[in-house]
């Protein structure tokens, strides 16, 4: 999946400037008064410091949640911000990036053919939710069966009886010796390999979104938008941060891998900001390379999302043992991802 969205970004780079003919007005830019280089930059710095803040804070209170009797991982409470943290998600995707997506491939300075006479943003992000499902699938069946146990054959040749899933308990007869996995070895249980999977799509899929905003804002010198993403882009991250750790928290992965993808998380679109501080005095928000190249990035990371929000995490816990034993707990559960999704709308009139 990463070397796809790579050579995505290079079709993009060597494609667009031959296919887009941008008016003269996006090429010599606008006069806009917010445009001011100086003003821009210790913004730039104040949200580096913000989002890595809020981002990590997010992220690691579920890994935390031990020490806090409410957010265990097999309470009710836990159940119910996991589905809040899961409707920040499916807002992220419906209400932030996928509108986004539209809009800057249907923009002015993109020629009329072919970008506004095809929906290319629903299209690809029609096509990145297929390809996550097929890879959502594949991982999954490649997953177990590298971790299946098969049966050991002793010095006699002899099949030794199939070792029995229990926790912590595997039997056999015989000199052969069957091995329980580990952490490291992989999952036997299906269950954790489904969560296991679960965190790393979702991760990869909210660090490319993270990668194309820090992007966009260290390029932009446009102080006037930049103060008002600050505080929408410091929620976001807090809250999409929660529902990634409740993940990976599920996951468990061995503490050195759980802390990783956290800062991992956290300091992505920090390192986007500053990669695109580094182009601002030759990036342009209106040159057809990058609108079609941000565009682009943007709808497929919004096809990721919105199908892990509803596939492989709302739709799993709905129909999980958990919720379809009570009916009181599916209806605060879907409150709280009600909530989540009008909490992300809500910051989407300043994102």
């Amino acid at each position: 999946m990463k070397l796809g969205y790579i050579l995505l970004i290079i079709l993009t780079f060597t494609v667009s400037p031959a296919i887009s003919t941008a008016p003269e007005s996006c090429e010599s830019g606008s006069e806009n008064p917010c445009i001011d280089k100086a003003k821009a930059l210790p913004l730039k710095i104040i949200a580096i410091v913000a989002i890595f803040s809020t981002s990590l804070i997010g992220v690691m209170t579920p890994l935390f949640s031990g020490y806090m009797s409410f957010l265990r991982p097999d309470g009710n409470g836990f159940m119910i911000v996991k589905c809040f943290s899961s409707g920040i998600i499916l807002g992220t995707g419906f209400m932030h990036v996928l509108p986004h997506a539209f809009e800057i491939l249907s923009s002015e300075c993109l020629s009329d053919d072919p970008w506004h006479k095809f929906p290319f943003a629903g299209f690809v992000a029609m096509l990145s939710g297929l390809v996550t499902l097929a890879i959502d699938s594949v991982t999954t069946s490649l997953y177990t069966v590298k971790n299946e146990v098969r049966p050991v054959v002793d010095e006699y040749g002899t099949d030794q009886e199939k070792a029995i899933h229990g926790v912590g308990y595997n039997h056999s007869h015989g000199h052969g010796v069957l091995i329980s996995p580990t952490k490291d070895d992989g999952p036997s249980d299906p269950q954790l390999l489904r969560h296991r999977i679960i965190a790393m799509v979702l991760e990869l899929g909210i660090l490319f979104h993270s990668v194309v905003i820090g992007l966009s804002l260290g390029a932009s010198n446009d102080a006037c938008t930049i103060k008002g993403l600050i505080i929408a882009l410091c929620f976001h991250h807090l809250f999409e941060g929660v529902g990634l750790g409740g993940c990976i928290l599920q996951a468990d992965f061995t503490n050195v891998k759980k802390f990783l993808m956290a800062f991992l998380f956290a300091g992505t679109t920090p390192c986007g900001i500053l990669f695109g501080l580094a182009l601002s005095s030759i990036y342009r928000d209106n040159s057809p390379t990058a609108l079609i190249t941000i565009g682009l990035l943007n709808a497929c990371s919004a096809g990721m999302l919105i199908y892990m929000a509803l596939v492989d995490l709302l739709a799993t816990e709905f129909m999980g043992s958990m919720l379809q034993g009570s009916i009181k707990l599916q209806i605060k559960c879907f409150a709280a991802a009600l909530l989540g999704c009008t909490v992300m709308s809500v910051v989407a009139k300043w994102g």
